[in-house]
């Protein structure tokens, strides 16, 4: 059983369910052999047929919902330290500007609903978000 805390709201059709808090949204595909439901605060999902295959979609299908919800309710951050002589990151607006040892500074736009930040240090970057999945792969382009 994933705990939904009060101030999220949880809904479910056929093959979807969302997942919400004020101005975040997020929708997560269910598979057809998945039945959800919600008992006292707590979404419990249900297999209508035990096979090797859906007992993997289980424990996905369980592990996208329980990151949804922590990541609505408290969020995501990774972070990332620049090593280097004269590597340093900067903020533009809402842009990472990295000062990289090339002739030319590369500059990142974050996704929505991702934000960066950058410590005083200027070699430590923050990157927040409510969807854990973007923010491992913004994570992972910065760092290549």
């Amino acid at each position: 059983p994933i705990k939904i805390p009060s101030d999220i709201k949880v809904e479910f059709s056929e093959n979807n369910l969302s997942v919400s808090k004020s101005n975040i949204k997020h929708n997560i595909h269910l598979p057809s052999v998945i039945k959800p439901s919600i008992h006292d605060g707590f979404l419990n999902l249900e297999l209508t047929k035990v096979t090797k295959d859906t007992l993997s979609l289980y424990g996905l299908t369980r592990s996208l919902i329980s990151n949804s919800v922590v990541g609505i309710s408290e969020g995501f951050t990774r972070t990332l330290d620049i090593q280097g002589v004269g590597y340093r990151a900067q903020m533009n607006g809402k842009d990472l500007i990295l000062f990289m040892g090339y002739s030319h500074n590369i500059t990142i736009t974050p996704p929505q609903d991702v934000t960066f930040s950058v410590e005083k240090s200027s070699t430590t970057i923050h990157i927040s978000g409510s969807r854990k999945d973007v923010i491992g792969e913004v994570a992972a382009n910065i760092r290549s």
